[in-house]
């Protein structure tokens, strides 16, 4: 049931497969384990699609219609990167689940692909890229992907599972070694960062240790790694629902913390749920009208509202960012989170990179600028603007803070930060590095 159900999130043509996860699990009455499976059968697939499609090319020898080629990726994911499931038992449950979606007719086919992969597969990498698994100490016994030195950017779309025009723009930008290096951070799921809120580090500390976390900290203040604990450990922990621990990507948390907020400020934050930005906003003693277009979106922020305490600093309002607002001047700074193609984060949306593409990046630069625009009006004289986007495309950062200062005469750039995923901030090759990306900016309105 577990496979029929990632079968059916993938052939439901969502373009954020991993949101219909819970509502399709509960439609078939999964228990926590099983949907547990589904999610991380339809998560490998997303994040590892370019190299699924890579070796079902390869092995098929024959396009495949949506329906069976949905079913191959499924069994593909677990044979290339499921540890604790054997590689007969992944066969033979995906040709169960072939029979009861597809028809008896089709499972000899992804029987006999998936028993050719399995053939084809060593331990171990054998050092040619056209061969090796990235990410899995497994390796072909002939080329699979395709000639990096020929075709780099098509071998990365096989190898690496980033679309040939993104890695085509970063290695432009970035050149080809940096931008190998941030392909291959997005083809892993990060680890999870929580942030400690109103407690010391060493309280944190020994909270994340009592959850097996396994934390070290990070370069952003307040801000840890956790290796060994998942998400649904920290939510269900008293400390998470004490408000001791929140959980916050290192970006958007170093993003909330540029607009160096202070004890009795007024701040806006322009697109606000789930809420984390609001709760670093108010930590510091600021009273945040905390706005978000979705009012479904804002159920979570009073969640977070309650859970932390900030009832009488965090005020939610439902409105669109664009144009909404005009009573609600003005402010001692606004904080734009933007909408964005989330190139940043690809690790944590692996969806993103399947999305992207000139259309939607061309429609979120207009929505970014309109939200700018619409943010510089409810600033006091001398008050400032934080714009930031999860996106390392230099449309949605920079280009869009230059463009903004270009028409908006009285304000000067006070800051700015790109964050690349696994690099450091400072440019060098040792250290981590940041788990994610993305473009923070601090402009300031002259006056007084």
């Amino acid at each position: 049931m577990p496979r029929t159900t990632a079968w059916q999130i993938l052939r439901s043509g969502s373009t954020t497969p991993l949101r219909e996860v819970d509502r399709l699990a509960s439609n078939a009455g999964l228990d926590d384990r099983d949907r547990a499976l589904v999610r991380r059968l339809v998560g490998v697939e997303v994040r590892h699609r370019g190299t699924l499609r890579a070796v079902t090319r390869h092995f098929a020898h024959r396009k495949m219609k949506p329906d069976l080629l949905a079913h191959l990726h499924l069994g593909l994911a677990q044979i290339l990167y499921f540890d604790r499931i054997p590689e007969r038992a992944a066969v033979s449950e995906t040709c169960r689940a072939t029979f009861d979606t597809v028809g008896p007719s089709k499972v000899n086919v992804v029987n006999g692909v998936l028993r050719n992969v399995c053939r084809a597969l060593s331990d171990g990498h054998t050092g040619d890229p056209r061969r090796d698994v990235v990410g899995r100490n497994l390796s072909f016994a002939e080329p699979i992907f395709r000639d990096g030195e020929a075709h780099p950017f098509l071998w990365a779309e096989d190898a690496l599972s980033l679309p040939a025009n993104l890695m085509k723009r970063w290695t432009q930008r970035h050149g080809r070694e940096l931008a190998e290096r941030m392909a291959r951070q997005a083809a892993k799921e990060p680890p999870l960062c929580v942030r400690a809120v109103g407690i010391g580090a060493e309280e944190a500390r020994e909270l994340l240790d009592g959850l097996g976390a396994d934390p070290w900290q990070v370069s952003v203040p307040g801000m840890w790694r956790c290796m060994g604990a998942s998400t649904e450990d920290v939510v269900a922990s008293a400390a998470f629902q004490e408000g001791k621990l929140a959980i916050q990507g290192e970006a958007a948390c170093s993003a909330a913390l540029m607009m160096e907020a202070r004890e009795g400020e007024r701040l806006l934050d322009l697109c606000s749920a789930p809420g984390g930005k609001a709760v670093t906003l108010a930590s510091a003693g600021a009273h945040v009208v905390a706005s978000d277009l979705r009012p479904r979106r804002q159920f979570d922020l009073a969640r977070n509202v309650a859970r932390f305490g900030f009832g009488e600093r965090i005020r939610a309002l439902v409105a669109d960012g664009t144009h909404a607002l005009r009573s609600e001047a003005s402010f001692d700074g606004v904080l734009v989170d933007a909408p964005c193609t989330n190139t940043g984060v690809l690790g944590a949306r692996p969806g993103a990179r399947w999305r992207f593409g000139p259309k939607i990046l061309s429609e979120l630069v207009v929505l970014q600028a309109r939200l700018l625009a619409e943010a510089a009006w409810h600033v006091r004289p001398g008050g400032r603007l934080v714009y930031s986007v999860c996106s390392l495309e230099p449309e949605e950062g920079e280009r869009q803070a230059q463009a903004f200062l270009a028409e908006h005469e009285g304000w000067r750039l006070d800051a700015q930060q790109t964050f690349l995923p696994g690099v450091p901030l400072d440019g060098s090759d040792d250290g981590p590095g940041f788990g994610d990306g993305g473009y923070a900016a601090r402009l300031v309105r002259n006056g007084a």
